[in-house]
């Protein structure tokens, strides 16, 4: 019978993991870097989530890029202490983009407003010692276009910022977003465009998710291996946005397709960011979580994915 053509991808994939395997098993010896991003653990006290991670073999930390004010967020000695106490790395910061904050705007106030975030993130960014600071070219949470020239606002909007990342080392990674969520840049390759129209130095990278490339992208092992160097962190949750194996997504090609682009390697991240289903994931950011729900989400997470790397690579 006939297979079907995502069938036919997937054996482009394994085939190519293969060979890998036999003409380059130095390719295997490091295993890929795993992080957390650690905004949905809402309210709870940063030194709790940094010991959780801990607790169940997680080495780096996506922080919540919480400064949005001058006043606001994680303090930087108090959050170097908790993370050096703690033996833990920052992979890089989860920029939070709403209508507050929004780069693509008709409201100058609130292009303005996301300028000024960016400068703080990205500071912050480099004092943790993290690789990337996740940009949204929109607000998140806004699916409907102000009008048609969203792109052209956000665009001149990043470019003046760029220049702070240059100068600091800090990676942009933008990230596409599902169109149940904002209004422009969904797919890796509306975000490769998006940043070719930039067309700065400091912006160069993007951060995928496997959630929303689930409605965006055609064959998600195949984006993986188009971005190439391109994908610096990748949010991970199961098809249901459950912690990885409570769904049926294709783990293993996913993994399959990292190692394809070595991105087992300084600076590139897999990062589990399990909301949870249902449309607005945002008011975890405020709320005080379950602790006992957390640990079992982190274990079960991290349990299954380095069973299944393990496996893989064996």
């Amino acid at each position: 019978m006939k297979k079907q053509n995502f069938e036919i991808k997937n054996e482009i994939i394994d085939k190519a993991f293969d060979e890998l395997k036999v003409k380059r098993p130095d390719a295997f010896k490091e295993r890929l870097n795993f992080s957390w991003s650690n905004w949905g653990f809402g309210q709870e006290p940063l030194e709790e989530s940094v010991k959780r991670l801990k607790k169940y073999g997680v080495d780096y930390i996506e922080l919540h890029g919480n400064h949005y004010g001058p006043d606001l967020g994680y303090n930087i000695g108090e959050t170097k202490k908790i993370l050096s106490d703690n033996g833990m790395k920052v992979s890089g910061v989860c920029g939070m983009f709403s209508a507050d904050n929004d780069m693509a705007s008709n409201r100058n106030i609130q292009r303005q407003a996301a300028l000024d975030y960016i400068r703080r993130e990205v500071d912050f960014t480099a004092e943790m010692a993290g690789h990337y600071l996740l940009v949204v070219p929109a607000a998140v949470g806004r699916p409907e276009a102000y009008d048609d020239a969203e792109i052209i606002r956000s665009v001149e909007a990043l470019r003046i910022v760029a220049d702070r990342f240059e100068k600091t080392g800090v990676k942009a990674a933008i990230e596409p977003i599902r169109a149940a969520e904002v209004s422009i840049i969904h797919t890796f390759a509306e975000a490769k465009e998006y940043i070719k129209t930039v067309n700065r130095p400091g912006v160069g990278h993007i951060n995928g998710d496997l959630y929303h490339m689930l409605t965006g992208e055609d064959h998600i092992p195949q984006t993986i291996v188009d971005a190439g160097d391109m994908l610096t962190n990748l949010h991970a949750a199961d098809t249901n946005r459950c912690a990885l194996g409570a769904g049926f997504l294709d783990l293993d090609r996913i993994i399959k397709a990292l190692y394809l682009i070595g991105y087992n390697r300084e600076g590139c991240f897999f990062t589990p960011e399990p909301l949870g289903p249902g449309g607005d994931p945002y008011p975890a950011m405020h709320g005080i979580p379950d602790g006992k729900r957390m640990d079992l989400l982190v274990e079960d997470t991290v349990r299954y994915f380095r069973e299944r790397e393990a496996l893989l690579s064996a």
